[in-house]
C-alpha cells in the first residue's frame, strides 16, 4: 500500500465510533497533522474528529509507528477527558519560552470584564499552570515509546484548559478565564481576528491542503500582541524551511464577530 492508503487504512481500522469511521478526507487531515507534530511544525494536535477515545488514538499512533510513518517520540495524553498526540520535546521547549520569553500573550475574557484584557503570563494562576505542564512534560519526556495514554488525574480538573490547549497547540495568544466564578466570557460581538496557516502534504502522487493552525485575537488588542505574532510567525517560517513534506505554507487572517463564543 502507499503511504496514503496505510494512513488512512489505520485510521479506519481503529478509530471507529459505534459503527461510524472516518472518511478518507477525514483520514488524510489527521495523518497531516500527526506529521506536522512529528516535524515539530506544531507541538500538539487535539483529536475532535469523532468520539474516539484516548486508548483509540493510542492504537492508531501506535500503528502509525509500527509502520514507521512516524517517529516513536510521539505520545498520546488524555487531559479530563480530551485527548491530544503531543511532541514532548517541541511542547517543552514552547513552554520554557513562556517562562523565559513570555513570548505568548495570555488574554483575560472574564465574563465580569467589559472588555478582553491583556495579563501577564506568570501571575499568580498562570504561573502555577504552566509549572504543572512543565512537570507533566518532564514526566511525559521519560516515558519514551509508550504502549499506553498517559492520563493525567484530578491536577488537570483543576487547569484552565483553555489556557492549557492554546499552549499545548502552540498558539502565541491564548485566553483565560476564572473558572472558578463562571466558564461564560466577554467575547460576544466583539470583532476577533483570526489567524489560520495552512499547508500542502506531499504524499505520494497528489497533494492534500490542511489547516495546522488556527486561533483568535480580539482585534482592539491586535496592536498589543502584533509582536508575539511575528515571533510565532517567523518561527513557523523557519521551521517549515527545515522539512519536506510540507509546502506552500500560507498564513491568512479574516475578522470575524460573533453573537457568542463558545471556547
Amino acid at each position: 500500500m502507499s503511504t496514503r492508503e496505510l494512513f488512512v487504512a489505520a485510521a479506519r481500522k481503529h478509530l471507529s465510533a459505534g459503527r461510524k469511521s472516518l472518511s478518507v478526507p477525514q483520514s488524510l487531515d489527521l495523518a497531516a497533522q500527526v506529521l506536522a507534530v512529528d516535524l515539530g511544525l506544531k507541538p500538539a494536535l487535539l483529536y475532535d474528529s469523532n468520539g474516539a477515545g484516548a486508548d483509540q488514538l493510542q492504537q492508531y499512533l501506535s500503528s502509525l509507528q509500527c509502520s514507521q510513518l512516524v517517529s516513536k517520540s510521539l505520545l498520546t495524553l488524555d487531559l479530563n477527558g480530551n485527548t491530544l498526540i503531543v511532541n514532548p520535546l517541541t511542547v517543552r521547549a514552547k513552554v520554557e519560552q513562556i517562562i523565559h520569553d513570555k513570548n505568548v500573550a495570555i488574554i483575560d475574557i472574564c465574563h465580569s470584564l467589559e472588555k478582553p484584557t491583556i495579563v501577564d503570563p506568570l501571575r499568580g494562576e498562570l504561573r502555577s499552570l504552566t509549572h504543572d505542564i512543565l512537570l507533566l512534560l518532564k514526566r511525559l519526556e521519560q516515558l519514551k515509546e509508550a504502549e499506553k495514554p498517559c492520563y493525567v488525574g484530578e491536577k488537570s480538573e483543576e487547569w484552565n484548559l483553555c489556557t492549557v490547549f492554546g499552549i499545548l497547540l502552540g498558539f502565541p495568544v491564548t485566553y483565560w478565564f476564572d473558572q472558578t466564578k463562571s466558564f461564560e466570557n466577554c467575547l460576544s460581538l466583539t470583532p476577533l481576528m483570526v489567524t489560520a496557516a495552512s499547508a500542502s502534504w506531499q504524499g505520494d502522487s497528489s497533494e492534500h491542503r490542511c489547516c495546522l493552525y488556527s486561533f483568535s485575537v480580539p482585534a482592539a488588542l491586535l496592536q498589543a500582541v502584533q509582536s508575539s505574532l511575528e515571533n510565532w510567525k517567523r518561527s513557523l517560517q523557519e521551521r517549515f524551511q527545515q522539512q519536506n513534506v510540507f509546502k506552500d505554507l500560507t498564513v491568512r487572517q479574516s475578522t470575524v464577530t460573533l453573537p457568542s463564543v463558545c471556547l
